[in-house]
C-alpha cells in the first residue's frame, strides 16, 4: 500500500477552506498513487478553536459528505479528524470514506487529553477496525496512541495499520521522534501519524508527522513546515516482527 498524510496549518475554523485544502491534498495524493490519505485531528473546524460547539458537525454533514465525494472522485480513501455533535454530546472523532466514498469506520477518541477536552468532548468507548485494501486498519486519535494497551488491543485482533490524527503540539516531540516508533516496533503493526504545523491560537505544532513501519524503521517523516508525506508500506517480514505479546509472562 502507498500511504499519504498531510501536515498543515490549522484552518482556523473556515469549514471552507478545510474542505478545499483537503481535497487539494488528496488529489495529489491520488496523482502519486496513494491508496489513502490522512489529515489531523479536529481538522474540521480545527484543533484549538475557540467555537468547537458551533462548528461541530453531524456525521451526515454537508462537509462531511462533500469530502466523502472527493475521496470517491479520487478513488482514494480519507482519514479526517473532526468535531462530532450527536445529539447533545460532542466527540473528538475521525472518519474513513473509502475509495468508493463510503464510511468505513467513525471513530471517537478514547483518551481525552487534558481539561479542555475533557470539558468539550465525550469519551469514545470502542476500538473498532475495518478493512483498508490489503490490511487491516485501524484509527487512533493523538493521546491514545501513546497508550500501549490500546495498541496492543487492536494488534491482537488483527490490525496491521493504525491511522492516527494528531494534535501534537510543543514539548511533546518525543511522541513522533520516539513513541510512535517504540509503539509501531513492540506491537508489529504500522502507525501513520499525521500532525499539525505553525501555530493555532496559545499552542505551536512540532510537526513532524510520521509513518513507523512495522520493525520500528521510520519509513517517511515531515518537518515543521506545510507537507504531504508519502512512502509505501513495505512487506512484513516475520522474522523481524516483535514476539512479545505471546512471550509476555504474567506476573
Amino acid at each position: 500500500m502507498r500511504l499519504a498524510l498531510w501536515q498543515g496549518t490549522s484552518p482556523a475554523s473556515d469549514l471552507t477552506l478545510a474542505c478545499t485544502q483537503a481535497e487539494a491534498a488528496l488529489a495529489a495524493a491520488a496523482a502519486m498513487g496513494a491508496a489513502a490519505l490522512v489529515l489531523p485531528e479536529v481538522w474540521l473546524p480545527g484543533y484549538n478553536q475557540p467555537d468547537i460547539p458551533a462548528h461541530a458537525l453531524p456525521l451526515d454533514s454537508a462537509p462531511l459528505n462533500r469530502l466523502a465525494a472527493a475521496a470517491r472522485q479520487h478513488r482514494t480513501a480519507l482519514v479526517l479528524g473532526y468535531a462530532e455533535r450527536d445529539g447533545d454530546r460532542l466527540y473528538n472523532s475521525a472518519a474513513c470514506f473509502g475509495p468508493d466514498g463510503a464510511l468505513l469506520c467513525n471513530y471517537r477518541k478514547v483518551q481525552l487529553y487534558g481539561p479542555r477536552e475533557a470539558a468539550l468532548y465525550t469519551p469514545g468507548d470502542a476500538l473498532p477496525t475495518f478493512r483498508l485494501g490489503s490490511e487491516t486498519a485501524a484509527i487512533l486519535i493523538c493521546y491514545d496512541i501513546e497508550f500501549a494497551p490500546h495498541v496492543s488491543n487492536l494488534a491482537a485482533r488483527g490490525a496491521t495499520l493504525i491511522l492516527v490524527p494528531t494534535a501534537s503540539m510543543a514539548p511533546f516531540i518525543h511522541v513522533p521522534r520516539a513513541t510512535v516508533p517504540a509503539m509501531a516496533a513492540s506491537h508489529a503493526v504500522t502507525i501513520a501519524y499525521a500532525n499539525y504545523c505553525g501555530t493555532e491560537g496559545d499552542l505551536t505544532y512540532v510537526g513532524t508527522s510520521t509513518i513507523a513501519g512495522p520493525h520500528g524503521e521510520i519509513l517517511a517523516q515531515a518537518g515543521e513546515t506545510p507537507t504531504l508525506l508519502v512512502t509505501d508500506l513495505p512487506p512484513r517480514d516475520p522474522a523481524r516482527l516483535s514476539t512479545q505479546s505471546a512471550d509476555l509472562r504474567q506476573i
